[in-house]
């Protein structure tokens, strides 16, 4: 039988099957004296060992399509940041933290503006003009309100997405909500992830239905970029693409260099203070890690 490991926690690994719901499961031996180790989101194998207490044996792990080392999850298609427009605030140095280290792993991302229905200052407009403008695609919804959950789950469909964001903006709501009143045996899933329920520090699957699964993921307080020189870091800004190639000095890293393209166009407001702004905070950061690594 084949089935997606959606939690794995103390040993055991818990895998949703298409028609025949969640199994409890130990992995073989051979994965271990062979250094592989089963991870969340992996298509795997399953043999059943007590079809009553709905127990098996992963005996097989599939070749993933890609995997993540933060959060450690395979066989990802894209990346859903999640943030509210108010209470809390957007924290853009965050948001942007994600986008790299998205971008960074090479998994398409959207952002997703939650609690729209708390702006009375059109603050979600320009959010999502600040990251439109950067190519990315952004969503606007209000899980208590339900405004855009129709988009959000056509975006969703068919699909593993990881969902990350600080923790107030909504997350456990938009899951009920993208769960519905159809929450896929919800006891079943309760009673076999008893063992996890009250871990955050573990990457999980949740299912929307058999083909759809997001990914909680714990917070992230830190760029996790240990091979990243900084000055790599300005082409994981899409909109500095445009001027590459034309400041004054080659390899320009858009910081303290006269006859700066990008810094002219933030002048000119062609690219976004909230932008710019974290974009150098990052490049201090890994300017930080450097000097700590020699």
């Amino acid at each position: 039988m084949r089935g997606r490991i959606i939690k794995g926690i103390a040993g055991f690994y818990y895998v949703l099957t298409v028609g025949s719901g969640i199994w409890q499961c130990r992995a073989r031996g051979i994965f271990r004296k062979d250094g592989r180790k089963p991870l969340v989101g992996d298509e795997v194998e399953i043999e059943i060992t007590d079809e009553g207490d709905r127990e098996a044996s992963v005996t097989e792990i599939l070749p993933r399509k890609n995997e993540l080392i933060r959060p450690a999850v395979a066989n990802v298609d894209q990346a859903m940041i999640l943030f509210a427009v108010a209470s809390p605030d957007p924290d853009a140095l965050l948001l942007d933290r994600f986008l790299v280290m998205m971008e960074r792993q090479n998994v398409p991302v959207f952002i997703c503006f939650n609690k729209v229905d708390l702006d009375d200052g059109g603050l979600a407009e320009r959010w999502k003009r600040i990251y439109e403008s950067c190519g990315y695609d952004v969503l606007l919804i209000s899980a208590r309100e339900e405004t855009g959950a129709d988009q959000l789950r056509a975006r969703l469909l068919g699909k593993v997405t990881v969902m990350a964001g600080p923790s107030g903006v909504g997350k456990s709501s938009i899951t009920n909500l993208l769960q519905g009143t159809d929450v896929m045996e919800t006891g079943e899933i309760s009673r076999k992830l008893r063992r996890g329920k009250n871990t955050t520090r573990h990457s999980e699957l949740i299912p929307i239905d058999d083909t759809t699964v997001v990914c909680d993921t714990p917070g992230f307080t830190s760029l996790y970029t240990p091979d990243m020189k900084k000055e790599d870091l300005r082409f994981y800004y899409p909109e500095f693409s445009d001027y590459e190639g034309k400041c004054r000095f080659s390899g320009c890293v858009h910081i303290s260099e006269p006859g700066c393209a990008v810094k002219a166009a933030l002048e000119a407001g062609a690219i976004f203070r909230e932008r710019y702004d974290s974009y150098t905070k990052l490049y201090r950061e890994l300017e930080e890690q450097e000097k700590r690594r020699y």
